[in-house]
């Protein structure tokens, strides 16, 4: 018999004697078909772990267990929503315990090695920041409109509870994320270049003009803002903030000492969004005119009544 024929009689010798590895996360089974055979090469000195495989398996297990931290929130009647620490798989403690069981053949119930991810906002810092409101603002929008009012509902929900810290700058963009349908985006009436049309997402800058209103009363710095093509109903003339994903932005940093919390929200034709931080804070407001409640006339468009944009 070859030396082929002699490490395969061995491999298939090691294993039968070691069982297949269980891998186990918090008392339930990720997975229990790990066979040596499926991540070793057959080497004259002894079997060499496929590092490939084994990648392809850690990734694989990570999918299953890993979980992003979820901040610590406030809900509708301001009561704290306690954080949630999230979960990472600890990859060089599992290689080790991995390698145990291939070289040795024990482990052979392994539980995959993890560690908290903690999230940035606490219930400890939320508590501090969610009492004192310096800045304010709210704005008006037809609620028989449902595309529109859903799209500035959605925007409204995405921007709420986020907490900007010292020296943070937010980004309109980099919170919301892309308008698209698959977010529950809907079809509403945008300005482009001076030109109504209708786009996934439209309506959305009326909250972004809301925000700029209320992070400007609350003293905060405008690092970036564009003011639409053409006149919009909802803010006074010069104090709209126009946004796109493709194209302009509205961009704020935080040049307080303490964190600032926004709460956002949109229900029954009225946005309103409130800037919070603690009592701690040197509040330098700023004097921002008031929206109108009026209301524009109603225009045709593709033969459906919607509210210019």
């Amino acid at each position: 018999m070859g030396w082929s024929g002699l490490l395969a009689v061995l491999i298939a010798l090691h294993q039968w004697i070691y069982p297949n590895l269980l891998i186990e996360s918090r008392g339930e089974v990720v997975t229990d078909n790990v066979s040596m055979s499926d991540y070793t090469y057959p080497l004259p000195v002894g079997p060499l772990v496929n590092e490939d495989r084994l990648n392809k398996l850690m990734d694989s297990i990570a999918g299953a267990v890993e979980r992003e931290p979820i901040n610590a929130t406030l809900d509708g009647a301001g009561r704290i929503v306690p954080e949630r620490p999230g979960l990472k798989l600890e990859r060089n403690a599992f290689k080790r315990l991995f390698y145990g069981y291939m070289l040795e053949g024990e482990p052979v119930r392994l539980e995959v090695p993890l560690r908290n991810i903690y999230p940035r906002v606490d219930s400890e810092v939320l508590s501090g920041i969610k009492v004192r409101q310096i800045g304010q603002y709210a704005t008006y929008y037809n609620s028989r409109n449902r595309n529109r009012s859903s799209n500035i509902a959605l925007a409204a929900q995405a921007i709420n509870n986020h907490v900007v810290f010292p020296g943070e700058r937010f980004s309109f963009n980099g919170i919301v994320g892309m308008r698209t349908k698959e977010k529950g985006y809907l079809r509403a009436p945008v300005i482009v270049r001076g030109e109504m049309y209708e786009d996934i997402g439209g309506g959305i800058c009326q909250i972004s003009s809301t925000l700029f209103n209320a992070v400007d009363r609350a003293g905060l710095t405008i690092v970036e803002r564009y003011s639409h093509s053409r006149a919009v109903h909802y803010v006074p003339s010069g104090r709209d903030a126009t946004v796109s994903w493709y194209g302009p932005d509205f961009v704020f940093e935080n040049r307080y000492d303490q964190p600032v919390l926004i709460r956002a929200y949109a229900h029954a034709g009225t946005a309103s969004i409130s800037i919070y931080s603690s009592e701690l804070l040197e509040l330098q407001p700023r004097d921002v005119p008031g929206a109108s409640r009026q209301l524009p006339e109603e225009v045709k468009m593709d033969e459906r009544s919607v509210i210019v944009e």
